[in-house]
C-alpha cells in the first residue's frame, strides 16, 4: 500500500483520504459480493467514464483495498476483487447502502434498477 506521509487529526480523516471521492465507495460496493471484470464494472456503473474507472481502480489497488488478478476463464482479462482489507469494509458499505436506500425513499429520489 502506498503510504501518505502526513499526520491526521482523527481516524475519519484517514477513512476519507482512502475512500474519498464519489466513485471509490461505489466501486467497492460493486465488488463486495463477487469479483468483476473491468467490463462488468463499467456496465454496472454507466455514469463512470473509462478514464475515471481506470484511475480509481489503480488507486484502490495501490491502497491495498482491491486486488487485480487474471481471470481463469479468459487469461487476457483481469478480475478485480476486494482484498482482505477491502473485505473489512463490507459492514461499512452495507450500512451506506441501507442508509442511501432510506434517504432515497424519504427524499423521493430514484435509484436505477439493478443498482444494488
Amino acid at each position: 500500500m502506498k503510504r501518505i506521509p502526513r499526520t491526521y487529526g482523527c481516524p475519519v480523516e484517514v477513512s476519507l483520504e482512502l475512500l474519498g471521492g464519489k466513485w471509490k465507495p461505489v466501486i467497492l460496493a460493486r465488488l463486495k459480493d463477487s469479483p468483476l471484470t473491468y467490463g462488468q464494472l463499467r456496465g454496472a456503473i454507466p455514469a463512470l467514464s473509462d478514464k475515471v474507472l481506470s484511475e480509481r481502480l489503480k488507486a484502490l489497488t495501490e491502497q491495498g483495498l482491491v486486488v487485480r488478478e487474471p481471470d481463469a476463464r479468459a487469461p487476457d482479462r483481469n478480475l478485480y476483487r476486494l482484498s482482505d482489507r477491502g473485505q473489512s469494509l463490507r459492514p461499512v458499505l452495507e450500512a451506506l447502502y441501507a442508509w442511501g436506500q432510506g434517504a432515497a425513499r424519504d427524499l423521493d429520489l430514484r435509484i436505477r434498477d439493478g443498482a444494488g
